[in-house]
């Protein structure tokens, strides 16, 4: 079971295998492509090829400078994970991520799912964006669920044998890479208690990225199959917020995982690269591929409502939630108010976004 959660947990296992759908799936459909939505003035292929470029490098840019601004900024105080300017930049980003979700991901899926290139039956007859969405948050639940009581049979199984064997009297052990936040272990009650916290921080990181690297992969696709530079120009800045405040959510949860440098690194680089990949591989398959070929629009379409319910699960349950539910804000009513703000901020700022992208 331990390795099966692994390879779940595994981005590059999960990338390939997304990218192999989103790859192979639209040449099986071209003989039955709809026409073309990007005809007339806005279809310029030279044009759309250079902000194409302008693209990648500027989400790459802003994709680290948003995921690295939590994780670099440790020295200055007043940016560590239990300082309250990151309680409440980290509320900002769960915001973003929160209207990710539901004013960005799942309209796309919706618009896919119901594009008239699809036949009537099935498409128009029943709501699988929003079913699809609901199983994937269920999905998400029982994956963090059933990660969390594993690791915590395992940590018990562990400070049992431990104490049989004596451990009382040996040094204390560090968990975490040996750069942990003070999780140290003298008993077996304590290690419990921040052994599942720090377990708790890391499956939230991962499924986090999961749910940001399926829909990065869609988008960046379908931006670089695109022609019609009038709807490009708008989206690279739209993408460009998205990225850096997303970015700046999951680099807290990065940090408060206390991952070693090695997993951060592999984080950093797919949640940075997978975007700007997208878009290169969409411009190496324009020629072959239809953003209104029906396998391509199912693919997306249900690529999109399976991440839309992964990320509105992530921001209110594991985020928000947890972060809001917690001893720090509930003890402290005027922090909790200003976090609600940044919050409203947040989802409110990446919802005025759609209205360019």
């Amino acid at each position: 079971m331990h390795n099966n959660m692994a390879r779940l947990n595994n981005p590059s296992i999960l990338v390939t295998i997304i990218l192999f759908l989103l790859v192979t799936l639209p040449f099986a459909s071209c003989e039955s492509e709809c026409s073309s939505k990007y005809e007339g003035v806005c279809h310029n292929k030279n044009e759309a090829l250079k902000l194409k470029l302008i693209a990648i490098f500027s989400i790459l840019v802003t994709s680290m400078i948003g995921i690295c601004i939590p994780i670099f900024t440790t020295s200055i105080p007043a940016l560590k994970p239990d300082g309250d300017l990151f309680v409440i930049i980290k509320a900002f980003a769960s915001g973003v991520i929160l209207a990710t979700g539901y004013m960005h991901v799942m309209p796309d899926s919706f618009q896919d799912l119901n594009s008239p290139c699809l036949p009537e039956r099935p498409w128009k007859k029943f709501p699988f964006t929003t079913f699809i969405a609901m199983v994937s948050a269920v999905f998400t639940l029982m994956v963090d669920s059933f990660s969390i009581s594993f690791f915590k049979k395992k940590l018990s199984a562990s400070s049992s044998s431990n104490l049989e064997a004596g451990s009382e009297t040996k040094e204390p052990e560090q968990i975490g890479h040996g750069h942990g936040h003070g999780l140290v272990v003298a008993n077996g009650h304590e290690k419990n208690v921040n052994a599942e916290q720090l377990m708790r921080y890391r499956v939230v990181a991962q499924v986090l990225e999961l749910g940001i690297v399926v829909h990065s992969v869609v988008i960046g696709l379908s931006l670089g199959a695109s022609e019609n530079h009038c709807t490009i120009r708008p989206l690279i800045a739209a993408l460009c917020f998205h990225q850096l405040f997303e970015g700046m959510g999951l680099g807290g949860c990065i940090l408060q995982a206390d991952y070693g440098t090695k997993m951060k690194s592999t984080m950093i680089f797919f949640f940075s690269a997978t975007t700007p990949f997208g878009i290169a591989l969409g411009i190496g398959l324009s020629k072959v591929y239809s953003n209104t070929s029906p396998t391509a629009l199912i693919v997306e379409g249900v690529l999109n409502a399976m991440s839309a319910g992964l990320l509105n699960y992530m921001a209110l349950v594991d985020l928000l939630a947890n972060d809001f539910m917690g001893a720090k804000l509930q003890s402290r009513m005027k922090l909790q108010i200003w976090s609600y703000v940044a919050v409203l901020l947040g989802a409110g700022g990446m919802s005025v976004m759609a209205l360019w992208a």
